[in-house]
């Protein structure tokens, strides 16, 4: 029988471990603090911000959302966020996207201390990324590893194909998993025949954004499918994976909703106490000098 990989049942496991790691920080003085940054009013960004308002006050963390007007100036963004990266009692800061026209997204990002980006999508991440380092990793490939690892599903000496190759998911996600020890190969818009690789992979991991993509016949028996795409049709979210064909032939399936989605907020939190740890060992390096 296929396993369905359930990401609301393993965001409740992690959310409760990051209930304890909270309980020990506020012990030790520090009331983990998360500001989310609002440039104008897009619907769905406000109610993202709101949705994990709740969520991290619901574990512990001081949550605090600026905003600032659709008329900011990228200067205006920039000195908000310099002060947000001043202030000690800020561990973390969450650019809402979009922004405005006027705004500048890859600017605005890099202004964000690397120690603060809870959304894992500095440069300075990026490169520690890439070769190894200690960082904050972006939270949808984290999500896709994190619900494998929990569902019992080890990546190393698996062969996984990854089908998108955008700056979110497709990029970190080949380097994530390249630490986990699992041969990757990587598929996109101009690759030839996409059944061809799909059909030879031990786990897929589909973040394109284009419903019914994956279909029964591009997957093996018994491979691991993970859905991280995601489309709005006809009001309905729904993935990349025709879910009801493919659970037919797979071993192992998320579903959308319910699947990788369900972790990204926990694991922008779990960020933000990784934030912490290396705020601190900063310090304590400038101090030793």
């Amino acid at each position: 029988m296929t396993q369905i990989l359930d990401g609301k049942q393993v965001a409740a496991i992690i959310k409760h471990e990051l209930k304890q790691e909270i309980l020990i920080h506020k012990g030790r003085g520090i009331e983990p603090k998360l500001t989310v940054l609002l440039v104008g009013d897009d619907p769905a960004s406000v109610a993202y911000a709101t949705f994990l308002g709740k969520v991290s006050t619901g574990t512990g963390v001081v949550f605090d959302l600026q905003r600032l007007p659709a008329t900011a100036s990228e200067a205006e963004v920039k000195h908000k966020i310099n002060e947000l990266n001043q202030d000690p009692a800020v561990h973390g800061i969450l650019m809402m996207m979009p922004l405005p026209p006027q705004v500048n997204k890859q600017r605005v990002m890099e202004a964000i201390s690397p120690l603060k980006d809870v959304d894992g999508l500095h440069p300075f991440n990026r490169g520690h990324l890439i070769s190894g380092g200690m960082c904050l990793q972006p939270a949808t490939p984290m999500s896709c590893l994190e619900i494998l690892k929990r569902s019992g599903i080890s990546l190393a000496g698996k062969h996984l194909v990854i089908v998108g190759r955008g700056e979110t998911v497709g990029k970190p996600l080949v380097f994530m998993a390249l630490a986990e020890h699992a041969t990757v190969s990587v598929c996109h818009s101009r690759t030839v025949d996409l059944g061809h690789f799909t059909r030879q992979a031990d786990i897929i991991i589909s973040a394109v954004g284009k419903p019914g993509l994956i279909t029964a016949e591009m997957v093996k028996p018994g491979a691991v499918v993970v859905d991280a795409g995601i489309s709005e049709v006809d009001g309905q979210i729904i993935g990349d994976v025709d879910f009801a064909g493919v659970k037919e032939v797979a071993g192992a399936i998320t579903p959308v909703p319910g699947g990788v989605g369900s972790l990204t907020t926990v694991l922008i939190l779990k960020n933000l106490l990784k934030g912490i740890q290396l705020q601190e060992q900063a310090r304590q390096w400038e101090e030793a000098k």
